[in-house]
């Protein structure tokens, strides 16, 4: 049994999810938003606990930047 791989013909294009993209993204920016809101608000109700936030947004900055470049990379 043999498969024709016609590498030259056009590809099925499935849905466009733009609109789900867009909802999801959004989403994740009320996310981020409301944990950076709690955490400032977390420093500034407990100056004590300023320096593990900001070791943890940090850390939370690096591993997006990774994620990113990740992702980059696997699109090409």
């Amino acid at each position: 049994m043999t498969t024709d791989t016609d590498t030259d013909a056009p590809r099925p294009q499935g849905p466009d999810h733009t609109q789900l993209r867009l909802a999801v993204l959004l989403l994740a920016l009320v996310v981020g938003l409301l944990i950076t809101g709690a955490s400032v608000y977390l420093a500034h109700a407990h100056p004590e606990l300023a320096q593990p936030l900001g070791v943890g947004a940090a850390v939370m900055s690096a591993l997006a930047a990774l994620a990113g470049i990740v992702a980059l990379c696997i699109r090409r």
